[in-house]
């Protein structure tokens, strides 16, 4: 087998696999929902709703309700998290 022949098939299986995994990725993202106030401190999953930082693992407190893990969707309320839309009202609240 030539290197050309062999970079192509090498290059055609990387294509197919990354065609097969992300509709599994999509799924997956699909079962799970955004949980605010459950993340302990270092153990959030992105960034803080209030602007604090910008990535993963960097919360400071426990229970912070701008902090979020995902969670099985349906599953937040079960726990004692908020949701988006409840963190956004209580925040207008003040």
């Amino acid at each position: 087998m030539n290197k050309r022949t062999l970079i192509s098939a090498a290059a055609t299986s990387l294509m197919s696999l990354a065609m097969f995994s992300s509709p599994v990725m999509a799924q997956d993202n699909m079962a799970k929902e955004k949980c605010f106030g459950i993340a302990k401190a270092g153990q959030n999953d992105c960034a803080s709703i209030t602007g604090v930082h910008s990535c993963a693992g960097q919360s400071k407190v426990d229970s912070d309700k701008g902090e979020w893990k995902y969670v099985a969707k349906g599953s937040c309320e079960k726990v004692g998290g908020l949701s988006l839309d409840q963190v956004k009202a209580a925040a207008k609240k003040g």
